[in-house]
């Protein structure tokens, strides 16, 4: 049945059709959907594990178990996972494994913008990459069939664009294949007797696996009716030389970028003057041409960063572009700010009257560092504000402790935080650690996590105590605060810096935008009161502006968290009476 899909959903229906029985992830955009669309099928277990490292583990435990299985990530995502990646790799598979990885070319929602084909190399690993969501559904089942021919986990590569657009899938029956016996096989124990005969069966799998890629369906020669110029490229960009060109000329289309053919690159280039390699990212594909002595042009026309699209692909080629619509009036930026009633607003606005270091972390807190707040000073990834704090004050002195706070989301916390509040009580920095918990991984949009009490499917489950579990690794003053109340929060951060000892404040308030959050009414302004001294601008609430030299609150986004009114000397901003005391 014909259906239009998103690529991650379509990935998810991959899943079901080849008959996959465990998915375990960690939320992350651009990957997030495929769990979220998977879930939905009763007959795939499907989880949000703690981090990516663990999703492998899970997922690749549930495969010596006899069950295809999955896990989804985004590419910085596989760098923690990168661990099992390289050992499950020697160790290989029986039943079907599959890594589901999506990359973020222009860095539309992260930190950086790596290629995760590198990991396919480094690993020695197939590779499979669509081009678009009918491919997305049709790679992943050929995905698990060539995990189990090669005995080899596989990669699945999407990109931002192939996940969040939508085209025409033909969708299948699932098939589950019989669950066999289990068989004790000590060889995949990778002591080092064990791991150096498992490199010699990778390398002869990788010689087996380019034999395949010269035949394998992914790897499409196309042909065109002008042999002047061929076109090498993959994924997105394979869609943006077809709108540009047609069938004009001709095209190598690579669906499996690792490993690649090497006969069939040789023949293509042979059948064309001039071969152009068009890819996101890095020169993978033209560096593969280079290795077999083939003249083509790469990255001498096009860029090394960012993301495609047809009208770059045109004007580095010196094509005319297509015409496109576009308002001729000029769009002022808008920065991503924190939303209206966000719990951390109060926190951060404490940090900053307080003067504080902040090293940050990975999550919707990192908007703290757009102005007016300006409250964080970096971020590295995951887990990395605690760690990172530790070595910092190491570094300085133990007297700037009294100036540096580490501030981590629940969600972070529990995904590569608590190995650094271990490393500071261990090794001793009077560190003050800020845990941001507001009861849902938030910046990936409100998943569960192991702090929440809820599972994927909204099931009551085990939640961690995070004052207990502070206390049980050894931190002996551990407050929680309301971080709408400015003068409770500013006395939790006073006395967490003036402490000689590791302390952890927790930095409690549902995010203000769960279903289940009550809101107040709105503020309201006297504007008899107010001067327009903009003091309440300070904090960057979206529902606040000045207009007319007087402070004005904007109903439809307020939420009432009262942040504002505890700035206001004029007591100009106020409840009305009798709403919401």
């Amino acid at each position: 049945m014909k259906q239009l899909m998103l690529g991650n959903k379509a990935v998810a229906r991959g899943f079901y059709e080849a008959g996959c029985c465990v998915v375990s992830s960690y939320p992350g955009t651009p990957s997030t959907e495929v769990t979220e669309e998977a879930v939905k099928y009763d007959d795939i277990y499907c989880e949000w594990a703690p981090n990516e490292k663990v999703a492998l583990e899970v997922a690749h435990g549930a495969s010596l178990g006899g069950r295809r299985a999955a896990c989804c990530m985004k590419h910085v995502g596989l760098n923690v996972a990168a661990d099992p990646l390289f050992s499950i790799s020697y160790i290989g598979t029986d039943t079907g494994l599959v890594v589901l990885v999506a990359d973020d070319p222009g860095m539309h929602s992260s930190q950086n913008e790596q290629d995760s084909r590198h990991y396919a190399i480094a690993a020695k690993l197939p590779m499979l990459e669509p081009a678009d969501s009918e491919e997305a559904r049709t790679f992943t089942k050929e995905a698990f069939a060539l995990s189990e021919r090669f005995h080899t986990p596989v990669i699945v590569r999407m990109v931002m664009r192939i996940c969040h657009s939508q085209s025409v899938v033909d969708t299948e029956e699932r098939i589950v294949p019989p669950l066999p016996d289990y068989v004790k096989d000590q060889s995949r124990v990778m002591l080092p007797a064990q791991a150096k005969k498992a490199h010699i069966r990778v390398e002869a799998r990788t010689k087996d696996l380019i034999a395949f890629a010269e035949e394998s369906p992914p790897n499409r020669w196309e042909q065109g009716t002008d042999d002047a110029m061929g076109f090498i490229t993959s994924s997105t960009c394979y869609q943006y030389v077809k709108e540009l060109f047609g069938d004009t000329y001709p095209v190598l289309k690579i669906g499996m970028p690792n490993p690649l053919p090497e006969k069939k690159f040789r023949d293509f280039a042979a059948s064309v003057k001039r071969v152009i390699v068009v890819e996101e990212l890095d020169p993978i594909l033209e560096d593969h041409c280079h290795k077999l002595g083939i003249a083509c042009e790469g990255k001498s026309i096009f860029p090394m960063v960012g993301e495609f699209s047809q009208s770059l692909i045109a004007q580095c080629l010196g094509q005319a572009q297509k015409e496109t619509r576009a308002l001729s009036d000029p769009i002022p930026p808008r920065p991503p700010v924190m939303c209206a009633g966000c719990p951390h607003r109060g926190l951060f606005y404490t940090l900053k009257k307080n003067r504080c270091m902040v090293y940050g972390d990975i999550g919707c807190y990192t908007l703290g560092s757009f102005a007016p707040l300006n409250a964080m000073d970096l971020n590295v990834c995951m887990g990395a504000s605690l760690s990172g704090m530790h070595g910092f004050i190491k570094a300085r002195g133990e007297e700037y402790a009294h100036k540096t706070v580490g501030v981590i989301g629940d969600s972070t916390f529990v995904h590569s935080g608590m190995t650094g509040l271990a490393d500071i009580v261990y090794n001793h920095s009077a560190s003050t650690v800020i845990i941001l918990d507001n009861s849902i991984t938030g910046m990936t949009g409100h998943q569960q996590n192991p702090t929440t009490g809820y599972s994927i499917k909204g099931d009551p489950a085990a939640k961690i105590d995070l004052e207990a579990l502070c206390h049980a690794m050894g931190i002996e003053q551990v407050t929680v605060v309301d971080p709408y109340d400015l003068a409770a929060t500013d006395a939790a951060v006073k006395a967490g810096l003036a402490s000689d000892e590791p302390n952890v404040i927790i930095s409690r308030r549902p995010c203000a935008l769960l279903k289940n959050v009550k809101h107040q009414s709105p503020i309201t302004v006297d504007t008899e009161k107010c001067v327009g001294c903009k003091s309440c601008m300070q904090i960057g609430c979206p529902a606040i502006a000045v207009i007319g030299g007087k402070a004005r609150i904007d109903t439809t986004l307020c939420v009432g968290c009262d942040v504002c009114t505890q700035m206001c000397r004029f007591s100009a901003l106020v409840r009305p009476e009798g709403r919401d005391a």
